[in-house]
């Protein structure tokens, strides 16, 4: 009887273990609007503060990645482990990249379409 409520126990245990490693993956959705926004923190970054000499580049992208998980409801750490899981599954990670590129290209065509009817 003992043995068999350890046995009980212990695959309780180990279930809620693989569960809660999945739960602290995002979903693709919410991993692609992350990635996003990161990546066009980043480009601000570039684009803008690098050319700011009173500004410090790496403080400031990191003060933007605390302000995204913000936003988006995550930790720093949430965001990372799923970013992990994602590089190290690329059919999963394919269509993720796929869709910020298609984002990005209807951005850009958005842009100089409105510059265009200027």
């Amino acid at each position: 009887m003992r043995v068999g409520l350890f046995v009980f126990v212990i695959l309780i245990s180990l279930f809620s273990c693989q569960n809660k490693k999945k739960e602290e993956i995002l979903k693709p959705e919410k991993m692609q609007a992350v990635l996003w926004d990161i990546i066009r923190a980043d480009n601000f970054t570039i684009d803008f503060i690098k050319k700011d000499s009173t500004k410090n580049v790496n403080e400031e992208n990191v003060k933007m990645q605390i302000e995204i998980f913000a936003i988006h409801k995550i930790t720093k750490d949430e965001f990372y482990s799923s970013l992990d899981y994602y590089k190290k599954n690329n059919g999963l990670m394919k269509p993720i990249i796929d869709s910020i590129i298609s984002k990005a290209e209807k951005t850009r065509n958005f842009k100089v379409t409105n510059l265009e009817a200027q």
